[in-house]
């Protein structure tokens, strides 16, 4: 059988499906259509978003500032 590259990120859901005001999700920290179009965006893209994931993460009041 062939060896076949994964080059995608796995999705950073949790489970925990909600969106803020600022359509944010409360349990991923990705926006709406970043939620929407995961699927669909190439490997650069989707570190891109998770890049900024960790960013608002680290902002959010849940975290623990």
């Amino acid at each position: 059988m062939d060896k076949v590259k994964l080059d995608r990120q796995l999705s950073p859901c949790v489970n925990v499906c909600f969106l803020n005001d600022d359509d944010v999700c409360v349990g991923c920290y990705r926006t709406g259509m970043e939620i929407a179009t995961w699927g669909r965006m190439g490997e650069q893209e989707q570190r891109e978003v998770l890049a900024r994931v960790k960013e608002r993460e680290l902002a959010s009041p849940l975290v623990g500032n």
